[in-house]
């Protein structure tokens, strides 16, 4: 299995790539959507999911899954929005643009396995 972390904060990327990790993960990471959508380009495989901040530089989570879908229409990849917003309309606006799910900031361990089994993905 593969995850693809965007996220600008390096604490997150670490806090969720040790997570990842032993959940048996091979992480890849991005600082922000531009960059990952290069790890997508690059990857010689697909990615089971992706972890996507929603406040980044350069290109916002929200972008990226627009830009992804709009790319990627038959991925098969899991995408699950990672952030502190806490709007439902903000909330429905990322999930209209074809995310999995929604991952609130701060989260535990508990929350990122039950996002993974919510999208299908077992551990």
């Amino acid at each position: 299995m593969r995850a693809l972390l965007i996220d600008d904060s390096r604490a997150t990327r670490a806090f969720l790539r040790r997570m990842l990790v032993e959940l048996g993960f091979d992480v890849i990471e991005a600082a922000n959507g531009v960059e990952g959508l290069a790890r997508i380009a690059e990857a010689d495989d697909d990615f089971t999911i992706a972890l996507v901040d929603w406040h980044m530089p350069e290109m916002n989570g929200l972008e990226f899954l627009r830009s992804f879908r709009q790319t990627h229409p038959t991925s098969s990849m899991k995408t699950v929005m990672v952030s502190s917003v806490t709007d439902p309309d903000r909330i429905g606006e990322v999930i209209e643009s074809g995310v999995a799910d929604y991952l609130m900031k701060p989260f535990t361990k508990d929350a990122l396995l039950s996002k993974l089994s919510l999208v299908g993905i077992d551990v």
